[in-house]
């Protein structure tokens, strides 16, 4: 059977939140109708940027239950299962496929810092534990465990894994990955710090797993369109430089404090950051709020813009 395909923007959203810090449902409803209609081709819930290392295990459980009760087919629904054992991460998957997921992606165990050995042992384990969609997530800046290209391409011969998001720093990676032509989505993350979304489009990658497109999701589904013409290149060049700001303050901040500081301050209805986590304020969200405007995005989404939330403590 071949393996499923996910070619463009890949956006994980972050995790609404009420006043009293409880999952928001009603707005996840309208984060993802958000994204379906602007161009986004897959959701990662319970991604980095949606908080998943502050939520309890009965929270991730109901997440994926209510989230994907909302699929109408436009989009593919994965969802972070990163734990910290792999026999975790096993029954994290194994539940998100029993309730209505259509993959799941992690990363190797926090903290630990396994040997590179011990990391592809724990993807392996776990793609053979279950026959589901897999995506791996190589994020050596967060959780300081790094899979060198031969790693991953072993890996990736998997059927059961079916995207490589890379957030490395290393654009020999990518080249030796894309280099292999294996038999899965290639994506890297949105970071202009990382600096793969250039390298990794030019080199063949089919696009790129973000934060950015839950501002700018049409923008982004333009800059994560894999280059098949001249005009995919252009089209690139063009929306890349005109987004370089946006997604520079996206990465201002540990995600995901920018980037939902920012769009609770544009309307739209994500809720505070869970604590230990606070909100951007003064000077740091104003500048978000003006980036957001010199770009037109407030008007071409309808956001209203709360310029006061910056003066909130």
């Amino acid at each position: 059977m071949a393996k499923m395909r996910i070619e463009g923007s890949f956006v994980a959203p972050p995790t609404p939140f009420n006043e009293d810090e409880s999952v928001d449902f009603g707005a996840f409803r309208a984060l993802i109708e958000h994204q379906e209609n602007n161009g986004t081709v897959a959701v990662l819930i319970m991604g980095s940027t949606g908080e998943p290392s502050l939520l309890s295990p009965e929270e991730k459980k109901k997440i994926v239950v209510e989230t994907a009760k909302l699929k109408t087919g436009k989009m593919k629904f994965f969802y972070g299962c990163t734990g910290n054992t792999t026999e975790q991460v096993i029954e994290n998957v194994r539940f998100a496929a029993a309730n209505g997921a259509d993959g799941a992606v992690f990363a190797a165990p926090p903290y630990i810092c396994g040997s590179e050995d011990d990391i592809e042992r724990h993807y392996l384990e776990v793609a053979d534990a279950v026959d589901f969609p897999l995506g791996i997530y190589n994020n050596p800046p967060r959780i300081k465990t790094d899979l060198h290209w031969d790693n991953i391409l072993r890996l990736l011969k998997h059927p059961n894994y079916v995207i490589l998001k890379e957030s490395t720093a290393r654009v020999a990676q990518v080249a030796q990955v894309l280099a292999a032509k294996p038999d899965a989505t290639v994506m890297c993350c949105d970071s202009p710090n990382l600096g793969l979304v250039v390298p990794t489009m030019t080199l063949g990658g089919h696009g790129t797993a973000n934060m950015t497109g839950n501002i700018a999701p049409r923008e982004m589904a333009i800059l994560s369109t894999p280059w098949k013409s001249f005009a995919d290149a252009e089209n690139f060049r063009a929306m890349y430089l005109k987004l370089l700001p946006l997604m520079h303050f996206n990465y201002s901040a540990i995600n995901p404090v920018a980037p939902k500081s920012l769009m609770r301050a544009l309307g739209l209805p994500v809720g505070k950051l869970r604590r230990p986590l606070r909100n951007l304020e003064g000077e740091a969200l104003m500048k978000g709020i003006r980036i957001v405007q010199e770009l037109g995005l407030d008007k071409t989404y309808g956001y209203r813009v709360q310029p006061k939330l910056a003066l909130a403590a």
